[in-house]
This record gives structure tokens, C-alpha cells and sequence, in this order.
């Protein structure tokens, strides 16, 4: 896959950790990058790499206000995740009834 489209990726965005902390972190509301900064243990410019790799997956908007940089969710991009996730929930529910049929038979 080509570097600037895998940065864009939502799926490689949130398989990261910290990632989806900070996803996590803004869904309660826009944040200054130096208070994202505070609430992980990581330097801030980790933390930097972190939101412009979420920002290339469309998942954060970075805004400025005077000096600070800051960042807000923008959960629409999480879209694609969830219509990959819910292809899976029939395979699940099959799966699953299968599983208990086979358990009530012994």
C-alpha cells in the first residue's frame, strides 16, 4: 500500500492504542493539543505524530485558536469501520446458535 494512502487509512489510524485513547479522549469535546499532551504519559510530539495521522484518516479536524492547535472528533470517517464491522455480526449469530445447538445436544 502506498505511505500516504496507509496514513489515511481509519483502519490503520485506529489500530493503534494511543490512537483510539485520543479518539476516546475527544469525544467529550475539542481539545488543545498541549492538554491531549497531559493525559498520556507519551512526549508531546508523540502525541503530535499521533493526531496527524488521525487528522490524514479525516478522523480529527485540527482548528486554530490564537496560539493553540485545537483538535476535535470528527466520527464520520469511523463509518467505514462500522459497515466492515457489521458484516460480521450475521457470521457471528450463526456461529453462535451452532455453538449452542451443539451444547444442548450433549
Amino acid at each position: 500500500m502506498h505511505r500516504a494512502r496507509a496514513h489515511a487509512d481509519v483502519f490503520r489510524a485506529i489500530a493503534d492504542p494511543t490512537r483510539r485513547a485520543i479518539l476516546d479522549r475527544l469525544r467529550a469535546g475539542p481539545a488543545a493539543v498541549n492538554a491531549l499532551a497531559g493525559d498520556f504519559a507519551q512526549s508531546r510530539p508523540a502525541i503530535s505524530k499521533h493526531l496527524r495521522v488521525l487528522r490524514q484518516a479525516r478522523l480529527v479536524e485540527q482548528t486554530r485558536s490564537g496560539r493553540e492547535q485545537i483538535y476535535e472528533l470528527r466520527p464520520a470517517a469511523l463509518q467505514q469501520v462500522a459497515g466492515w464491522i457489521e458484516g460480521y455480526r450475521s457470521f457471528w449469530q450463526v456461529s453462535l446458535a451452532n455453538l449452542k445447538r451443539l451444547l444442548e445436544a450433549k
